[in-house]
């Protein structure tokens, strides 16, 4: 059986698993949020793969990326990527991982973004099934009503990281062309 390496690591936001598989991380999520066992079941059926506590090469990268990002020295990562999942999870991953730093979008947008705005359920389906945080934003996510939605990580979390962005962002300094962080949401975060 094929092995995926995993670590757990102590960051400023939780505690995170990360896993490699093949030279290329699969997973960077919240070690204790509410879906850990079905997404680790997808990834291990996926993969055909066991989890094996150990360390490599990917997973330190990663570790020293996150810990850049959330110290407001790093806004996008080069670490490679295994997205596990079907092929609609992986479009809509993939049309996350454009929303620029320092902005937000919605799942209607998403949807938009695919061309399957009837999918919006799906889409949000899809967003809380992505197993590699921050690298994949899923976290840049808010309902069409400017309000935060939900997040693996939970929602003071969601808060956090979009503080963070919004404050070394060249959008969220100058309102750049992307749709920053509105209002309600940055009046939130600093309650």
């Amino acid at each position: 059986m094929n092995q995926i390496n995993v670590q757990h690591y102590n960051s400023k936001i939780g505690e995170l698993i990360l896993g490699s598989f093949d030279h290329k991380l699969c997973l960077l999520d919240f070690r204790y949020r509410a879906m850990r066992l079905t997404v680790d079941k997808r990834i291990k059926r996926g993969l055909d793969a066991k989890f094996m506590e150990q360390d490599d090469e990917i997973l330190t990268i990663t570790r020293k990326q996150i810990h850049a990002y959330l110290i407001g020295n790093r806004v996008k990562f080069d670490v490679p990527v295994l997205m596990v999942g079907t092929e609609f999870q992986k479009r809509v991953w993939d049309a996350l991982m454009k929303v620029p730093y320092g902005s937000t979008s919605t799942y209607l947008q998403l949807a938009k973004n695919i061309h399957n705005e009837k999918a919006v359920r799906a889409v949000a389906g899809a967003n809380g099934a992505n197993a590699i945080a921050l690298i994949v934003p899923c976290h840049r996510i808010i309902g069409s009503d400017g309000k935060l939605v939900g997040y693996g990580g939970g929602l003071s979390v969601k808060k956090r990281l979009l503080k963070l962005e919004q404050g070394h962002s060249p959008a969220g300094r100058s309102g750049g062309k992307a749709m920053p962080v509105p209002r309600a949401i940055i009046t939130a975060i600093h309650e």
